[in-house]
């Protein structure tokens, strides 16, 4: 796994750590980078409530000088969620790419291929995104998806055939059990992202929470989401700028929202969704799929640590949001592009920058 130097998660442990929590005692050997210490530690149920005394305990013996600010260790907790496959937040450009929908087995499995090889020819952290219920389309004759159930079969698959983790959204507190059963991260949807009881049902599960900014609110705003989940005891947030409302039908990307929220967590840009034009073809909403590259190249430039982009083998036939969904075939040029951007903007972002927050 490539972890770029000056990357804070970097720094190692001086020396071996033991931790007494109940009967279990867990062991951190000298040199274990801090991301992946407190990785460890987060993992362990036992920690609960002494999560923050045990971080900043590992934040001292690593050997940071005393003027690193004080809640340093709780945002680099933030700055990492840690997966089955792998760790996002380890100063690598991650993706969560996939179809707005399942629209079929097959078209979700042939588009979950491509994903996989492209994942596997640039080592990218990829996060599989599809819904398995669109719950709130303009219309109500609009293709919604499989739903729960069949939904998180074909997510199930997608997972145990291509070894990838798996990202949908929820859109009532009665799903979130039965998703988070096979979800590696659950989505809180923009238009839900202030449903007290939906966004801690989500977090209560213990699961990675993907909060999307709502194109309603200001990016301080979030604040007030990310504490619901800190309420639970989850700190594995990702937080999604997805554009804001821009008069009617239309939306604008505030990109100093990237900089604003970063402080809060994990730090997504939506570059299909921030094209999207809401309920702009009467019936159903429209797009511009002209503007994701270059609002993903600027994103990137901006410092973000990750970027969703919904892509489809043919985005005219798409059955949601084909408009500002992207041809398959296009993401491995921007794929290359957007990682050589990252690679040279990498080395200013992060520690220095959110110290001026």
């Amino acid at each position: 796994m490539a972890i770029l130097p000056g990357v804070l998660g970097c720094r190692p442990l001086r020396r071996t750590v033991q931790v007494r929590l109940g009967t279990n005692t867990l062991r951190l050997p000298g040199g274990t980078p801090i991301l992946f210490a407190l990785a460890a530690l987060r993992s362990v149920p036992q920690a609960g409530s002494q999560f923050r005394g045990l971080a900043t305990a590992i934040h001292e013996i690593s050997g940071l000088n005393s003027q690193a600010a004080a809640g340093e260790p709780e945002r680099l907790l933030m700055r990492s969620v840690a997966l089955d496959q792998f760790i996002i937040g380890d100063g690598r450009l991650f993706f969560i790419a996939g179809p707005c929908v399942i629209e079929s087995p097959e078209a979700t499995m042939a588009v979950a291929a491509d994903l996989s090889k492209l994942a596997d020819k640039w080592d990218l952290p990829l996060i599989f995104k599809s819904s398995y219920d669109k719950a709130n389309r303009t219309s109500h004759s609009s293709f919604r998806g499989p739903g729960l159930e069949e939904g998180l079969e074909i997510l199930a698959t997608v997972r145990r055939q291509f070894n990838l983790p798996v990202l949908s959204d929820v859109h009532s507190v009665a799903e979130v059990e039965r998703a988070a059963e096979v979800l590696d991260v659950i989505q809180i949807p923009a238009f839900l992202c202030r449903q007290t009881d939906l966004v801690m049902a989500a977090a209560e599960t213990g699961k990675p929470v993907n909060l999307k900014k709502g194109q309603f609110l200001a990016p301080w705003d979030m604040a007030n989401v990310v504490a619901k989940v800190h309420a639970t005891g989850n700190q594995q947030i990702l937080l999604t700028e997805r554009g804001t409302t821009f008069g009617y039908n239309n939306l604008v990307v505030d990109m100093r929202s990237l900089h604003l929220m970063r402080q809060h967590g994990l730090i997504v840009f939506d570059a299909t969704h921030s094209v999207q034009l809401p309920g702009g073809s009467g019936d159903r909403s429209g797009g511009d799929r002209r503007f994701v590259g270059p609002l993903a190249r600027a994103a990137v430039a901006a410092g973000v640590d990750g970027v969703f982009l919904e892509v489809h083998h043919n985005p005219e036939q798409a059955r949601c949001d084909g408009p500002n969904s992207i041809p398959i075939a296009e993401m491995d040029d921007l794929v290359e592009i957007l990682l050589k951007i990252h690679a040279t903007v990498q080395p200013f972002v992060g520690e220095r920058e959110e110290r001026s927050l």
